[in-house]
């Protein structure tokens, strides 16, 4: 069944082609909505089919690849358009093409009456088909072309809105802004590529890791190779230091925050860092640089999503903040953990964002959590689930998030980077705090909306998905129960042949349980639920401490609220020297003095010889003679010199 992986991605090729192209003159929106959703339903039910047959079939039999064409065939370089079916790419494709079907449906209604609506499923099936090339590819360029491709989309898509106002801006620049700044980092993945080409003459993952493992631990090239890919990583995965482009992408419509967020393009550097395990296994100083950028976006992140009020910023900060623990546990050497907690992620933080759109499209476009509160009452089921994927982010047992951020805890103390524990128990109450701070001043409370709002639960089309994401949200944590809680952490067993080199390398294996896990994983337990108390105390029972707390520490909050001044430093230091350079030497001096100047120099020099030329043609029979003379006069003299 694997040979027919190109179908999982040719289907929402299909749909984007048939919405993109007869999508103006289709009238209706269920059948625009049924044909984008369509495709991707097909798409996940066929890679679903792969799995199981994955599931009973040997374990070295679980490894394909399977090729659609022959891409590139230039001198010693020659690529294939090619898939790669094994344990990894298959989880991630399940987790693109499931959780994506969802946002789909969830679409149909949030999208009901906007005047892009088959424009705006065109662009989602091509962000889907672009992210299956990413996560399917058997070879480094091809991963580049959906990297890029999602790159695109997320432009097309945070912009969807081109003609809305977004807090100082417009939509536009938010697009734009996701899209320069993930430039930086698609050039370190780029010049990556040709260091890897250049090295092993290949970029076939199989060739390349294969060959990969006869060097020595702390090769000088093989670190850049890491170093430079785990810039690529940071800046579709949103770390420290490019980050700024994810809370700003709340410009586009919810649906498309979903699908950037939870499935797709920030797991992308995640899924590649795991892909290039073997790099990182060589190079334990980018494994540090990997765990200490994680540790620091996760505490970083989750401190500014203390005092947001935008629902969907909080939630974006949080993102930023999770990412940074999949990219700790990267850092430590736990793989597979980090990709167990990419897919529960993805299963609560659909459900986040896709509640958040519930609340603003019942608040007709409201988004600030200060005018809301009492929505419990009026939108019961986007509550509850709500309330069960914030529990779930939390940490709390038995939900999915429980068993994969604490794996992760785990998986650092036992490392032996307490300090990065420390930072990432710190990050945990930290989220347990502002996801109920959220939860609290969204739907608890006296009612703060204006009197011509009138709030109610979101059609079955938008429900339905948020029914299914939280049962997701609950269950899905079962697939990575550890040996501690009597479990076999099957998602770890499962992708073990994936990483087998880079876990040999360094040294890892399955451990013995340990009275110390028992004691972190009660730890993890306390610390959420105090943060989840202590905010219910403050936001429920005494909020006049939030105001004082507030104006006590104004620095503090202050700091905080302007995200630590980030943006208005790299403005001051990137953006307006750049911008002064450009106009002052770029354009003025080379563009306008250099450039202009020479072609305009060349035309005002013809100009002055023409006009000396052209006197010799006046049509004076007596001067065309004179001419005639010297010229004769000038070739005898050069004749008799000679």
């Amino acid at each position: 069944m694997h040979e027919y992986i190109g179908f999982v991605v040719l289907f929402p090729f299909i749909g984007f082609l048939i919405n993109g192209l007869l999508g103006s003159k289709i009238k209706s929106e269920k059948i625009i909505g049924s044909i984008g959703s369509g495709v991707i339903g097909i798409s996940f039910a066929i890679a679903a089919v792969i799995f199981f047959q994955m599931l009973s079939s040997p374990v070295e039999n679980r490894s394909h690849i399977i090729e659609i064409f022959n891409w590139i065939n230039v001198g010693s370089i020659s690529i294939n358009a090619a898939y790669q079916v094994d344990q990894l790419s298959i989880i991630m494709t399940l987790v693109v093409t499931g959780v994506g079907f969802l946002i789909h449906v969830y679409a149909i209604g949030y999208m009901h009456g906007d005047k892009g609506y088959w424009r705006f499923f065109a662009y989602l099936n091509l962000f889907i088909f672009m992210m299956l090339n990413l996560v399917l590819a058997d070879n480094f360029l091809l991963m580049f072309l959906g990297w890029e491709g999602v790159g695109l989309c997320s432009y097309l898509l945070i912009g969807f809105w081109y003609e809305k106002n977004f807090e100082k801006g417009t939509t536009n620049d938010a697009a734009m802004k996701a899209f320069v700044v993930n430039r930086v980092g698609d050039f370190g993945f780029l010049i990556a590529m040709f260091l890897i080409f250049i090295t092993f003459g290949s970029l076939n993952f199989e060739t390349v890791f294969g060959r990969a493992a006869a060097f020595s631990v702390g090769d000088v090239t093989i670190f850049w190779i890491a170093l430079l890919l785990f810039v690529g990583a940071t800046g579709k995965s949103a770390q420290i230091p490019l980050y700024v482009w994810l809370p700003d992408a709340m410009a586009g419509p919810t649906p498309v925050s979903a699908l950037i967020h939870a499935a797709t393009m920030v797991t992308a550097g995640v899924y590649m860092v795991a892909r290039a395990s073997i790099f990182f296994a060589l190079s334990p100083s980018v494994m540090l640089i990997v765990a200490i950028i994680g540790a620091l976006t996760a505490i970083l992140a989750a401190s500014i999503g203390l005092v947001q009020n935008g629902i969907k910023k909080v939630l974006a900060y949080s993102t930023i903040s999770q990412l940074g623990y999949m990219f700790l546990a990267l850092g430590v050497g736990a793989f597979a953990t980090g990709l167990f907690h990419v897919v529960t992620h993805a299963f609560f933080k659909a459900l986040l964002f896709l509640g958040a759109g519930s609340v603003i499209h019942a608040m007709h476009n409201e988004e600030d959590i200060q005018k809301m509160g009492g929505l419990k009452s009026k939108m019961p089921t986007t509550y509850k689930t709500f309330v069960i994927a914030a529990l779930a982010i939390s940490g709390i047992p038995p939900l999915s998030g429980f068993f994969s951020k604490d794996e992760i805890l785990w998986k650092v103390f036992d490392a032996g980077y307490w300090p990065l524990w420390i930072l990432a128990a710190g990050g945990a109450a930290l989220t347990a705090f502002y996801m109920f701070r959220l939860t609290i001043l969204t739907f608890e409370g006296s009612p703060r909306w204006d009197k011509d709002k009138h709030p109610h639960e979101a059609p079955k089309v938008m429900t339905i998905p948020l029914i299914i994401l939280a049962v997701l949200s609950v269950v899905g944590g079962f697939i990575g129960i550890p040996a501690a809680l009597g479990g076999s952490n099957a998602i770890e067993h499962f992708l073990d042949p994936i990483f087998e080199r880079s876990n040999r390398i360094l040294a890892l294996g399955h451990h013995e349980v340990v009275p110390t896990e028992y004691i972190l994983m009660l730890l993890s337990v306390v610390i959420a639920v105090v943060g989840i108390l202590f905010a219910r105390h403050i936001y429920l029972k005494r909020k006049d401490i939030a105001e004082n707390l507030s104006k006590k520490y104004s620095g503090i909050h202050n700091l905080l609220w302007n995200k630590y001044f980030v943006d208005e430093i790299y403005d001051a230091t990137i953006l307006t020297p750049t911008l002064k350079a450009s106009d002052k030497l770029l354009w003025k001096f080379f563009d306008v003095g250099i450039i202009d100047g020479a072609v305009n120099g060349t035309a005002k020099l013809i100009n002055i010889i023409s006009g000396y030329t052209r006197r010799m043609q006046a049509g004076f029979t007596q001067s065309y003679a004179a001419y005639f003379v010297a010229g004769i006069i000038i070739i005898l003299a050069i004749l008799i010199i000679r």
